[in-house]
This record gives C-alpha cells, structure tokens and sequence, in this order.
C-alpha cells in the first residue's frame, strides 16, 4: 500500500477542514486504507500527486471521489427509532396545529442513500392517511456526496438494511425485485427533493426566508471540531422557525451553554417560540 508522507498528510488534512469541516488529523490508517489502493490502481506516484489533481480538477469529479471514500455513508431503516416515535407522537401534531397554510417544511440535512428521509415521508404519509392530499409534505434531503444522492434517488435497498420496519411497511411502501432487493415506491419517491449542499457553505437566502419546522442532522457532526461543530448549529438555527425541532444523532452533542436551541431530550433540539 503506498505511505503518506507527513507533509502530504498535512495537506489533505487541512484541504478536507478548510473545504468540507472535515477533521482527519487522526485518521491517517483510515486514510491510507482507503485512498491508497485507488492511487496505485490510477497510476499516481504519490498522495501530493493525487491532490494535485483533486484541487486542480474544476468538474468537481475528484472531490466527489475523494469525498466518498474518505466519508462513512452506513444507515440503515429507522436507524435511532426515538426519533421517529417523538416525530410522530410530538411533533407532527404540533405541525398540523401551527402550519396554517397547510405546508410542511422538513430539512434531512445529510441525507446519505435515503434511508433517513425515506423513513421520514413513510410515518408522515401513514401519519396524515387521507388527509395527505390537503398538506404540501415534501422533504428536502441534502448531501456532499453526489454519490450518495444517486443511490437515494435510485430508492433500491438490501433487506438487511431494512430490519427496523415493520412488514407491513414493506409490502405498503417497496417493490421487491428479482434480485431480492427492495425498491421505494414511486409515491414515496416523489415525497423527496434531493439536492447536493456542503454544510460549510452559507445557508441559501430562500431557507431564511422560509425557514424549517423541523432538521434533521444526524450523525455527520461526529467528523467536527468543536468550532466548527457549534458554526454549523448556529447557522441551523438560524433556518429553524421558532418552536421547530432540530434533531442530531445520539453519538453527537451539543454544548447547552453555547447554543440558543432549547434541549427537549437526548439529541433533540427546539429553537424557543417567539412570545
């Protein structure tokens, strides 16, 4: 396997915390297990080579590349079912009381292949049932990884990844194909709008005018420093509507002196309701 040098080390270190937030300073076995057998197999002669080419490429297909491999994408099917049963229990009903225009506005802000927010459009549409067709309920899911975003787009799964949902759910919401994967159904499909967003840019104008009743990050803050951990929950919260939820994973956490989130339970959120 080809070694990393140190400077070149240092250097990727800081390209994926200065463009992605990312922090690999001590991941340099993940590192090298991952990209080296790639690099040998094109033909670099070294890491500095390798990102020469990552920052010199303006189709972004490097980054991308980079990206998925040095990015952990496991979910699964009701992964952290706390979630999901507050969702249902709590917050949808607090929705339906306040969203007077009959308009959902829910954010899975690191989507990975769908999983989570596939889930997600499941309980609301078993949530609402006939009254569906009066709420505009669309979800926007978002991801670094363009790769990613195309196996979600595809909606086709292996059963193990589905263990958490009930049969009912699978014979309701999956066609199951002749390989014996699943593939979401088209109605569920079109719950969805997936789009590519790096975490570190500024949150787009349009989400600040028509801010979100409910966020779901989970699990990618885990890649953050402190700093540039709490950056990102302030500029969520600037996009939360007062009384919405934002919700992260329960490996993750959040510094209750540092943030305007009020703490509801463990990894869950609420930006206060205006008085």
């Amino acid at each position: 396997m080809m070694e990393i040098t140190d400077a070149e080390f240092k250097r990727l270190v800081k390209f994926m915390y200065d463009n992605f937030g990312i922090n690999l300073a001590a991941k340099r076995v993940l590192v090298q297990g991952r990209l080296g057998n790639m690099l040998r197999d094109r033909n670099f002669k070294s890491y500095g080579e390798y990102l020469d080419a990552v920052e010199n490429d303006k189709t972004g297909a490097e980054v991308t590349t980079i990206l998925n491999k040095l990015t952990t994408n496991h979910t699964f099917f009701m992964r952290e079912p706390e979630h999901y049963t507050f969702m249902k229990d709590v917050v949808l009903p607090y929705m339906t009381k306040v969203c007077k225009d009959h308009i959902l506005r829910i954010w899975s802000a690191a989507c990975s292949s769908g999983e989570e927010v596939y889930t997600m459009a499941m309980l609301i549409d078993q949530y609402f049932g006939a009254e569906k067709a009066k709420w505009d309920t669309r979800i926007l899911a978002t991801d670094i990884s363009q790769n990613v975003i195309g196996k979600a787009k595809a909606g086709i799964y292996l059963e193990e990844g589905m263990k958490g949902l009930s049969n009912e759910w699978k014979s309701r919401y999956f066609n199951k194909l002749s390989d014996g994967s699943y593939e979401i159904c088209q109605g569920i499909k079109d719950e969805v709008i997936f789009k590519t967003f790096n975490l570190m840019d500024p949150m787009p104008d349009k989400y600040k005018a028509k801010p979100f009743d409910l966020i779901f990050c989970r699990n990618v803050m885990i890649y953050f420093d402190q700093p540039t951990k709490q950056a990102l929950v302030n500029r969520f919260y600037d996009v939360v509507k007062p009384g919405g939820y934002f919700f992260i994973g329960h490996a993750e956490s959040i510094n209750r002196q540092d943030t305007k989130f009020e703490y509801i339970k463990p990894a869950i959120y609420r930006r206060p309701s205006e008085k």
